[in-house]
């Protein structure tokens, strides 16, 4: 039970750490992740839902795109202040640096719990909600739709073959397939063609 309080404290945590941003790095992404670990913890009982938990919803809580904070500041301190051991939040501050793709390409975390997490967030990049993620950040960074687009080949294609886990792999199947047509109509509907 005093976990779950726990859980529910990170949660109006990030909400209030996340007021007002809308660019796809915010409230309703994180609650996503959390919910997409949720998901992948169902084929892993051996995973501890706490921690995989609890660095889900902590795992923006200092980005660099949105805070300007060092040594996951925001995220030790929620942990701190609710009663974590040290050793707990070292382990989830382990798994929160394994998410980032652009920090961790082609790295795969140690622990069954930092796989799960770095795939329930990579997950979010995928899909429908993806390509609106995609074009929500890229309009706040001043990017054209084709240069948003690149940002398809740059990384969100490139994630299928990053997964960790299985149940992970099977979902992203989806998403990415999606994402292929998404662009494969984009394309279709912006070639210029003089008549």
């Amino acid at each position: 039970m005093e976990n779950d309080i726990v859980i529910q404290k990170a949660i109006k945590c990030i909400e209030k750490l996340f007021e007002g941003n809308s660019d796809g790095h915010d409230t309703q992404h994180t609650i996503r992740v959390f919910q997409n670990a949720q998901l992948l913890l169902r084929s892993y009982p051996e995973a501890d839902p706490f921690i995989v938990s609890l660095a889900a919803l902590l795992h923006d809580a200092d980005d660099h795109k949105i805070f300007n904070t060092e040594n996951n500041e925001n995220a030790r301190a929620f942990m701190s202040e609710n009663g974590l051991s040290d050793e707990m939040i070292e382990t989830i501050c382990e798994i929160i640096n394994a998410v980032s793709f652009s920090k961790n390409r082609g790295k795969t975390p140690k622990t069954l719990e930092g796989k799960i997490v770095q795939d329930a967030d990579r997950l979010d990049a995928m899909g429908a909600v993806g390509v609106a993620r995609t074009f929500a950040y890229g309009g706040r960074a001043g990017r054209s739709m084709d240069e948003s687009v690149q940002h398809f080949y740059d990384k969100l294609l490139l994630l299928k073959d990053e997964m960790n886990t299985e149940a992970a792999k099977q979902i992203a199947i989806l998403r990415h397939d999606f994402m292929k047509n998404f662009l494969q109509e984009y394309e279709s509907e912006t070639e210029y063609k003089w008549i």
